[in-house]
């Protein structure tokens, strides 16, 4: 499936932030950049309809009060820094999955019967990023999904959503501190500058 519906926020205000409006047209990725604490993940949590917010959120033209929770969460998925995992094993996790993307990933069909105990930092995270895709969204919500991983799994990571976004038309907002990772996904962005959003070209 290819992605085409394009996000438009208005307006969107938590916490002390100013409202802040953006387009985002299916295929593109963007940055938000900040101080820690200075609202990023509260942010991306909003776009999700998983925080309180102020503002209008919609997708293809249909807002978010459009639809049940659930619904808008599965088109616009949220991936944290910290997946959470609730079953036992990984396959629990799954209904389906790309097995292509799973070999991306770096592993085979047999991670699948993995105890969630085992996995390191690393492999939950590139498992969690398999699991939001596995929804087909249209938007993806990346809250600093390499913070904690070494060079090769946030290459990985890097890797994989870039193909991603490439064959499948899926928009990308995709929070970071790393000038140098944001320098390699993207060019285009937003900072959160006291209390302000500033868009940002690199």
């Amino acid at each position: 499936m290819i992605a085409t519906m394009k996000l438009v926020v208005k307006n969107l205000q938590i916490l002390n932030l100013q409202p802040w409006s953006f387009d985002l047209p299916a295929g593109e990725c963007i940055y938000l950049s900040g101080p820690s604490g200075s609202g990023k993940t509260r942010l991306l949590r909003a776009i999700a309809d998983l925080d309180p917010h102020r503002g209008e959120l919609l997708l293809d033209g249909f807002s978010y009060l459009s639809l049940p929770a659930h619904a808008w969460r599965k088109k616009v998925a949220f991936l944290p820094a910290e997946s959470q995992w609730w079953c036992d094993d990984v396959g629990g996790h799954f209904t389906d999955y790309d097995k292509t993307l799973l070999l991306q990933l770096g592993f085979t069909e047999a991670v699948m019967d993995w105890e969630i105990a085992r996995l390191s930092s690393g492999e939950k995270q590139r498992l969690a990023l398999l699991r939001a895709l596995a929804q087909a969204p249209e938007v993806l919500l990346l809250d600093e999904p390499t913070a904690n991983l070494d060079n090769k799994c946030t290459q990985v990571i890097e890797q994989t959503v870039e193909q991603y976004r490439r064959d499948s038309g899926i928009a990308v907002v995709w929070v970071s501190h790393d000038i140098e990772q944001i320098s390699r996904i993207t060019r285009h962005g937003w900072v959160i500058d006291s209390d302000q959003l500033r868009e940002q070209h690199l």
